[in-house]
């Protein structure tokens, strides 16, 4: 009876092994995938910004040229103090009006969305506790709970 009893220690323990190494092999995918979503963010980001900036210079100058030559057209029938207050207000709204858009869609951007789904599924995964159930579990039950799905997880 006393080399049953330490059989059953031994798997029990090497169990313990593979879960702890499960679980550490869990944990440091997940910094794995957030470091390299991170990056991805960063540099898909950070090339946009890039761009932006290239080409604001372009921007301003062609803006300003249009502005003026507007200003020019309206002074016929405003002034040229009506047409630069009216070229102004309507620069004024439209500049507030996209600076609030794109508050709006830096709000919206989610980062790291993989990574926050794969973790909210682990540890759902960790915190579900096992049912328990007789000594025949799978009498009764569907075949289809025992499948893996079709992504693996």
């Amino acid at each position: 009876m006393h080399v049953g009893s330490e059989q059953a220690e031994r798997g029990i323990s090497a169990l313990v092994g593979r879960m702890a190494d499960g679980f550490s092999r869990l944990v440091t995918q997940h910094l794995q995938l957030a470091r390299m979503e991170l990056a991805e963010d960063v540099k898909a980001t950070g090339l946009d910004v890039a761009m932006i900036v290239a080409f604001v210079p372009f921007i301003l100058v062609g803006y300003g040229f249009v502005c003026a030559a507007l200003a020019a057209w309206l002074s016929t029938w405003l002034g040229w103090p009506g047409a630069l207050a009216g070229i102004g207000l309507l620069n004024l709204v439209g500049g507030v009006g996209g600076a609030m858009w794109a508050v709006n869609r830096l709000k919206a951007r989610r980062m790291m969305d993989d990574t926050s789904q794969e973790l909210s599924l682990s540890v759902a995964a960790l915190t579900n506790a096992a049912p328990s159930a007789a000594v025949n579990a799978l009498q009764g039950t569907k075949s289809e709970i025992f499948k893996e799905p079709p992504h693996g997880r």
